[in-house]
């Protein structure tokens, strides 16, 4: 940067592409893709929020009568909120510190145990195929694994419609939802750990450090700053997002929409009925929901480092 810039403040930003444009062309298609993948999408579905849109007819300006049918004729929908923020409540944080935590202890062990740990953990955010599994497990029959067991010790003496009873279908998908999600969060950790530099532990020691839960606290905790940011915004985005493990487990809908989410109701409206315009409004709201959720998520990581 030239001196007559310093002293001026910031480059403009036609003299800076001017002066980096080979920068600026090599990353032009990654720009490319990510305003017509990304930008366009976004403030395309903010503009025909405003509309009727069924994609048969031309679209047509309603003002904000899908914004006030959402939350005042809509319950189906207030009940999918309610839904989503338990969902994000519970296992966010918990998905959060869970990825932390056994990524902490998986670092700990030897190089190719480490390696099949990883695997293992990681292993099941790859396919869908695990829901199977998970329906056999909570299957309502008394065939069922969890059933077979808790009959056999006396707990039930009937089987329990765990996929299709409203009393627990969302404590389920919770808990599948949380076992999936050890996923991208748990790697990035991982990488993480693997990157300090081991001589600032050697450092700790002589420092007084005296076992390894103050080496994490005092040393790992601090330097995880990126990776702490980057797994809250992939669990704020999978929390929120959660649709595909309520929809293989209990259907579309739910039993009363007991697991029914906001992107559940995304996928009803604009998958089933394509009513594209109310389905757009759903999409504006949640998108300001998890907008809300990360600048929160900000704040407390900033204060958390700063403490």
């Amino acid at each position: 940067m030239s001196k007559e810039y310093t002293k001026k403040g910031k480059i403009p930003y036609h003299k800076d592409i001017a002066k980096n444009w080979q920068l600026y062309l090599m990353t032009a298609p990654y720009l490319l893709g990510f305003f017509i993948f990304t930008i366009l999408p976004i403030v395309s579905a903010v503009v025909l929020s405003f509309f009727y849109y069924n994609m048969l007819e031309t679209p047509t300006f309603i003002g904000f009568n899908n914004y006030f049918n959402l939350i005042v004729a809509d319950t189906v929908f207030l009940k999918s909120i309610k839904n989503t923020l338990i969902f994000a409540v519970i296992t966010g944080p918990l998905s959060y510190f869970l990825c932390l935590i056994i990524a902490w202890f998986i670092n700990e062990l030897p190089r190719y145990l480490r390696v099949l740990m990883t695997l293992v953990f990681y292993a099941p955010s790859l396919s869908s195929s695990v829901y199977f599994i998970w329906q056999y497990l909570f299957s309502g029959d008394s065939y069922g694994f969890i059933n077979g067991i808790l009959t056999k010790m006396g707990v039930i003496y009937e089987p329990i419609q765990w996929l299709s009873d409203e009393e627990y279908t969302l404590a389920v998908v919770m808990i599948v939802q949380v076992w999936m999600s050890l996923g991208t969060s748990f790697l990035s950790f991982i990488a993480g750990f693997q990157g300090i530099d081991k001589s600032l532990y050697e450092a700790g020691d002589v420092d007084g450090i005296k076992n390894r839960y103050q080496e994490f606290f005092y040393i790992t905790f601090p330097l995880l700053k990126p990776q702490l940011l980057f797994s809250a915004v992939m669990q704020i985005v999978s929390s929120f997002s959660v649709s595909a493990v309520s929809q293989s487990l209990c259907g579309l809908p739910s039993t009363n929409y007991s697991a029914h989410t906001i992107v559940l109701h995304i996928t009803d409206y604009g998958n089933i009925r394509y009513e594209m315009g109310y389905a757009c409004a759903i999409s504006v709201i949640l998108f300001l929901i998890m907008l809300g959720a990360r600048k929160l998520i900000d704040i407390l990581l900033s204060y958390v480092s700063d403490t």
